[in-house]
């Protein structure tokens, strides 16, 4: 992965989720650039659980130095999908970047998986992924035409045939291949159009509010790293090349080795030497 020599001031990011965490990081990095940013969120009230709306990320955005346009609507939602991608063009001039964020996660097994939260899964995680980049195709060929990098990024994981993944959790392990099937297939498809279609993923648990409330508490928390590694590792494929750097399924720490950076205490939540937890898929 070469650099492409440029950053993101001025080119148009458009996301799903990032109200909070990865996505909310990923856009932030961007934005101190002095990238446009549409986010694609549901979150226009504050939830009990969870930290952060649609608005105060906006906030924290246009403080870092990007331009926002805030776009409350659900991505499993073609009309709302066409509307965002539509808007966005329409303020901004197009879209050179696509950060498929949104994800739900339920890991209980298939006996006792309840159908509602495995269709919310495939619906947000595999067909939201599939339907944000289908519909911002145009956006991305015409920024490739006029030689500005266009990108599609999903975070999603390699695909690794361990049937430990598939028997342990079935309906997430589908979802998120699912979206890693969209960065595969895309990839290929987009490849004569110069649209770098890529996937990424972290090679430990990452602090943020799923970990905390779904996996494993403070206890993972602590042995994981900071949303920064996958914001900074996100930005070094997102300035790369499109023509040279597709197809790929990254790792957040072999992304940072790659351009010199192996030094990666700073990410951890709680400095020191003791063991991270890996993350899922890996």
């Amino acid at each position: 992965m070469t650099e492409a020599g440029r950053s993101l001031a001025g080119r148009t990011m458009i996301m799903s989720g990032g109200s909070r965490g990865i996505g909310l990081e990923i856009a932030k990095r961007a934005a101190a650039d002095g990238a446009n940013i549409t986010l694609i969120a549901k979150t226009d009230q504050p939830h009990p659980k969870l930290p952060g709306t649609i608005h105060t990320a906006a906030a924290e955005l246009e403080q870092a130095g990007g331009t926002v346009h805030k776009f409350v609507g659900d991505v499993r939602d073609d009309e709302a999908v066409a509307t965002a991608v539509r808007r966005t063009r329409e303020r901004f001039g197009g879209i050179d970047i696509v950060v498929n964020n949104a994800s739900a996660i339920d890991l209980s097994p298939t006996e006792t998986l309840e159908m509602k939260r495995y269709d919310l899964m495939q619906d947000i995680n595999c067909r939201g992924s599939f339907l944000l980049s289908k519909m911002c195709i145009p956006a991305l060929r015409e920024s490739a035409a006029a030689g500005r990098n266009p990108h599609i990024l999903t975070l999603s994981p390699p695909l690794n045939l361990d049937p430990k993944w598939a028997g342990s959790s079935l309906g997430y392990t589908i979802a998120k291949y699912g979206m890693s099937l969209t960065t595969l297939g895309l990839a290929e498809e987009l490849r004569k159009y110069g649209i770098g279609v890529n996937s990424l993923w972290p090679r430990t648990t990452i602090a943020t509010a799923a970990v905390r409330n779904l996996l494993g508490g403070e206890d993972m928390v602590s042995t994981s790293r900071t949303p920064d590694i996958y914001a900074d590792s996100a930005y070094l494929v997102l300035t790369s090349p499109a023509t040279e750097t597709t197809g790929n399924f990254f790792i957040d720490e072999d992304v940072l080795a790659a351009h010199g950076i192996t030094d990666l205490d700073k990410y951890r939540v709680v400095p020191g030497d003791g063991p991270l937890t890996t993350d899922l898929f890996l």
